[in-house]
């Protein structure tokens, strides 16, 4: 029986259908470097029946809940526990230098919003903790406990695009001092209460702190412009990667990222550009992709995705 908790991959048919030219040949290698609970691994590995899927994730639950729940498919999926910008060593565990395809399915997974005691949910009361990976890390209860009123606006504002930014921070460093603030229930509480009255109505409170948090704790904007680096060094030629981003961070990092690799070295104005300053990479279409309302009824985390897609060019092998 599969008892792999229910999640619903995101774009599913899009991500095969951009991944697909690339993989039209056995023995080919995907990283699936944000494994999750494998639910775009286990499409893969389903149309594409002569490939071979490396599956990345710090969160050990997950990693051994995919494991089980691709177990089927023996020798052809191999799981690595590491941050998804360790392409290079995951690909050398299947003695491989180079991906025909990479996806990334960034920001939370539905299993670690659903698990209380992550501390990851503002709606749910548990301990601030927020790690990906729990084996190691500053937990979100450290950050606020540790961190000066200066980092945690900075943080917020950066991380959260939070106006409040500062109004909450000296908020916090007033409650720490009187009680250790150890739970979501408490910083909730403390935002609520921090929040002018004229704008209650205007979202939760917790909602960009609680972002902010998280991913100042999984280092996740570090981690994703390495990964983008690592994964377009890592693509054989015609390969491709696919990136699925939820929040304008992230997306701004990856369009960024896709724009210099498309764009050619040379001079303006040059007659003729040498092959060496040619462009390396193609997008496979244009700008960012949604869901379509179908997609979102049906699974509200794909409200906000933006889906981007590149290629490396035969002329880079």
């Amino acid at each position: 029986m599969n008892t792999t908790p229910k999640h619903i991959p995101v774009l599913l048919t899009e991500c095969l259908d951009a991944l697909a030219p690339a993989l039209g040949r056995d023995g080919a290698v995907v990283v699936d470097g944000t494994l999750g609970l494998g639910g775009h691994s286990e499409a893969i590995l389903d149309r594409f029946p002569g490939v071979t899927v490396v599956g990345i994730d710090r969160d050990e639950t997950a990693l051994r809940l995919a494991s089980e729940r691709l177990a089927a498919f023996g020798k052809r999926f191999v799981a690595i526990h590491a941050t998804y910008d360790e392409i290079d060593e995951a690909l050398d565990a299947v003695n491989c230098v180079a991906a025909e395809a990479i996806l990334l399915d960034l920001g939370i997974s539905s299993m670690q919003i659903d698990e209380a005691d992550r501390g990851f949910a503002y709606s749910m009361d548990a301990p601030l903790d927020m790690r990906m990976d729990r084996s190691t890390g500053l937990t979100a209860a450290d950050i606020i406990r540790d961190y000066s009123e200066t980092d945690l606006a900075r943080i917020f504002r950066e991380y959260g695009e939070e106006k409040l930014a500062a109004r909450y921070a000296r908020a916090i460093v007033v409650a720490r001092a009187v009680e250790a603030i150890a739970r979501s229930g408490q910083l909730v509480a403390v935002l609520n209460d921090a929040t002018p009255y004229a704008l209650k109505n205007q979202g939760h409170p917790a909602k960009r702190v609680f972002q902010a948090l998280r991913i100042e704790v999984n280092g996740e904007l570090d981690i994703l412009r390495d990964a983008l680096d690592n994964a377009l060094g890592a693509l054989s030629a015609g390969g491709r990667l696919v990136v699925l981003s939820y929040h304008s961070l992230e997306d701004r990092i990856v369009k960024t990222a896709f724009a210099k690799a498309t764009t050619s070295e040379a001079p303006a104005g040059l007659p003729v550009v040498p092959v060496a300053l040619r462009p390396k990479f193609r997008l496979v279409f244009n700008g960012a992709r949604g869901a379509s309302a179908e997609e979102i009824a049906r699974n509200s985390r794909a409200a906000s995705v933006k889906f981007r897609a590149i290629e490396r060019l035969e002329v880079a092998a």
